[in-house]
């Protein structure tokens, strides 16, 4: 199979976690081979972690900020947003002062903006203290300029504001040195006096800005609740229109998230996950592992991707017959291409095809399905287009019903394994025919398993 892995950036230094003994305890050598076949894909990368105020307060509090220790021991780049909504609102109760809006997303008068600005401060110290205790460098910075949102709909929103700019360079240049940077839910105005941010909103501005590959919003729901039920995964195209068509299926909460969720993915944001982040582990669970504990919020990134017709035959023929050279892919007729034509799904720019994979259902095992012929131009691979086309199988696979697909491979194992999350099996278990092929090709390519969750 002919197709390089998705590239990722140069690692960078971490400082590894400070886990305490019981911690470290629990950690087996099973949990750490499977967070490891993960780090190809994540190095580099940069992750929004939105923390809301309630997370903050919870017991589990020390054991997130461990597992995100975890992620920087891995060389991923970590900002942290928090929120204060808790924090404001015991400030509130406890010096009988009242609020006009404990999120940011209403009016903020003067009383309220000063009890969000030291709530804002008693949050980020304890940010800091369990990263300190972590040994991970962190800072807190002015990079936020915001303006205020002025009236809206006949309504002074008065201190409430929205993201005018972010410093960039600033904050890649902290990530650069390994400090993690924190934001507060609060804004500097023209005049450098300070303002309130919704942090749901903030996160998705930091992870725009940046270029993040995740948001990760970490809040005391189990996910994605619509009308009370957990959603694991949704597309963007789908959160949009419920969230047009049934505003009443969110709490307040939930539509904050997915609001921002939508606003992610349309300005860049390829995944955001929706995690409760008092769930010992929840975080690590979530980003190394296939099946995750929460919801995850995912745009369309398969649009270039289609069925094969057989006009696409001779194309298909063409881009494979370097990789069949080099031993890579067996060999097949424009003929055979035709005959099982409905098998292949190919990658188009511009009406040029570039890419494409087979996908092949076992009728004796309607559980099991192969991903094959995965043949990705030489000009565009190393640009994670291999990854996406194996991705989309497995998507189409899944639609049908499908649990675990394989693929056999001579030479591209390796990306298999480290870019898409396959695992080496024993040939036994595939089905009796497939065995007799493979056995009777000579070829000896290494099984591959990928179960889907």
């Amino acid at each position: 199979m002919s197709t390089g892995p998705a590239s990722s950036a140069p690692s960078t230094t971490a400082n590894p976690p400070a886990a305490s003994a019981a911690s470290s305890a629990s950690i087996k050598p099973t949990d750490l081979r499977g967070i490891l076949k993960y780090v190809p894909r994540f190095q580099g990368q940069i992750f929004v972690l939105a923390l809301d105020g309630s997370v903050v307060a919870d017991e589990n509090f020390p054991n997130l900020l461990v597992d995100i220790a975890v992620l920087r021991s891995l060389a991923i780049q970590v900002v942290l947003v928090h929120g204060i909504g808790k924090q404001i609102q015991e400030l509130s109760q406890l010096r009988g002062i009242p609020i006009t809006n404990a999120d940011g997303t209403g009016p903020t008068d003067a009383a309220t903006l000063d009890l969000a600005v030291r709530a804002s401060a008693r949050v980020s110290h304890l940010l800091l203290e369990g990263l300190t205790q972590n040994s991970l460098k962190a800072a807190i910075t002015n990079s936020v300029r915001a303006l205020p949102f002025g009236i809206l709909k006949g309504t002074d929103q008065q201190f409430s504001a929205k993201v005018e700019r972010i410093d960039k360079d600033l904050i890649v240049q902290l990530l650069n040195a390994g400090v993690v940077p924190i934001f507060q839910p609060i804004g500097f105005g023209p005049d450098g006096r300070s303002l309130r941010l919704n942090s749901d909103l903030l996160a998705a501005e930091l992870a725009e800005a940046l270029h993040a590959s995740k948001i990760i919003f970490l809040t005391e729901m189990p996910g994605l609740l619509l009308n009370g039920e957990l959603r694991r995964e949704l597309s963007v195209d789908a959160l949009r229109t419920l969230l047009k068509d049934h505003p009443e299926h969110f709490t307040d909460n939930a539509r904050s998230k997915a609001v921002h969720a939508v606003k992610a993915i349309e300005t860049g944001t390829q995944r955001v996950h929706i995690v409760d982040g008092r769930v010992f582990d929840g975080l690590l669970n979530e980003v190394f592992s296939n099946e995750g504990v929460g919801s995850l919020i995912y745009g369309n990134d398969y649009q270039q991707i289609r069925k094969a017709t057989r006009r696409d035959v001779r194309f298909i023929y063409n881009l494979t017959r370097g990789a069949v050279r080099r031993e890579e892919l067996l060999h097949r007729t424009q003929q055979a291409i035709e005959k099982n034509i409905e098998q292949f799904y190919v990658f188009e720019i511009d009406e040029n095809i570039i890419a494409c994979v087979t996908l092949y259902f076992y009728p004796d095992k309607p559980q099991l399905a192969e991903v094959g012929s995965l043949c990705v131009m030489p000009f565009y691979q190393s640009r994670g287009v291999g990854k996406k086309m194996v991705e989309y199988a497995c998507l189409q696979a899944k639609e049908r019903g499908v649990t675990t697909v394989v693929a056999l491979s001579t030479q591209s194992f390796g990306f298999f394994i480290n870019s898409c999350g396959f695992e080496e099996a024993d040939k036994a278990m595939l089905p009796d025919a497939r065995l007799k092929m493979y056995e009777e090709s000579g070829r000896n390519p290494k099984v591959l398993v990928k179960t889907l969750g």
